[in-house]
């Protein structure tokens, strides 16, 4: 393969695992916007709650770290690669589910437990990038970081609203 072939290949594979991320969060965010006016506005939410005008850029930053961070090892020559980017992509699933759980059926318990699973994944994740590319496993951090904070906040509306 030429240099310019290969560079092609890169890129393409970098669009690739961003629009990945990207594609499964515009997903969610369209079940999140035709219930946040509704459902989720009736909903007594817990202390630390963010307006809901900050969940689109954080996402979107991360969804994009994300990507970044599976390209990398994506690139990376060493063996167990494929293992971390199954990894990754479990844990992309879980996180593409629990906006249904929580915002389309209504179910901060689903979601609870989907969220659960997604923070186990998640770290093992990192520990499995971070054998293969230090950097990619340090970009999954925020994303980590987020993840407990609205485990946090899924953890309040399931305590806050039973039933």
């Amino acid at each position: 393969m030429s240099h310019e072939n290969r560079r092609l290949s890169q890129v393409a594979a970098l669009v690739g695992f961003v629009g990945l991320c990207l594609l499964s969060g515009a997903v969610g965010g369209g079940i999140t916007a035709a219930n946040v006016k509704t459902w989720y506005a009736a909903q007594a939410h817990p202390p630390g709650t963010p307006p809901d005008w900050i969940f689109g850029p954080v996402w979107t930053a991360l969804y994009v770290l994300m990507g970044v961070a599976a390209w990398r090892v994506w690139r990376a020559p060493a063996d167990g690669r494929r293992w971390a980017l199954r990894l990754w992509g479990w844990q992309l699933l879980l996180n593409a589910l629990w906006t249904p759980a929580f915002f389309g059926l209504h179910s901060p318990g689903l979601a609870m437990a989907v969220i659960l699973a997604m923070l186990v994944l998640v770290g093992r994740t990192i520990a499995a990038f971070a054998g293969q590319d230090r950097l990619a496993a340090a970009l999954l951090v925020p994303y980590a970081l987020w993840s407990c904070y609205a485990t946090y906040l899924n953890a309040g509306f399931l305590w806050l609203n039973p039933g």
